[in-house]
C-alpha cells in the first residue's frame, strides 16, 4: 500500500510524530480519485530535520524523500508540526 510506503520513506526524517491519511474516500467523484483509493493523503510530521527549514524547503524535502511515489498519487497535503 502506498501508505506504508511513504511512512516507511519517511523514517529517514527522523520523525517524532508521524501521521500518513489516506483520504480518498472523501474526494470520491473528483478528480483524479480512483476506484480502491490510495490517490488523496495528508501527511502530519514533526520532525528535528525539518525544524529549521522553509516552509518550501520541508516540503521539497518530503518530495525528495517520496521521491517515485508522488507522481503515482493525485495530491498530497503537508502539515509539519514544529
Amino acid at each position: 500500500m502506498i501508505a506504508d510506503e511513504m511512512r516507511e520513506r519517511l523514517q529517514q526524517l527522523g520523525p517524532t510524530a508521524l501521521d500518513v491519511i489516506d483520504e480518498s474516500e472523501q474526494h470520491h467523484g473528483h478528480s483524479g480519485w480512483s476506484e480502491g483509493g490510495q490517490t488523496h493523503f495528508r501527511i502530519r510530521i514533526s520532525a528535528p530535520a525539518l525544524t529549521d527549514l522553509s516552509r518550501i524547503e520541508r516540503h521539497r524535502l518530503i518530495h525528495r524523500t517520496l521521491g517515485d511515489i508522488v507522481p503515482r498519487i493525485h495530491a498530497l497535503a503537508i502539515e509539519v508540526q514544529t
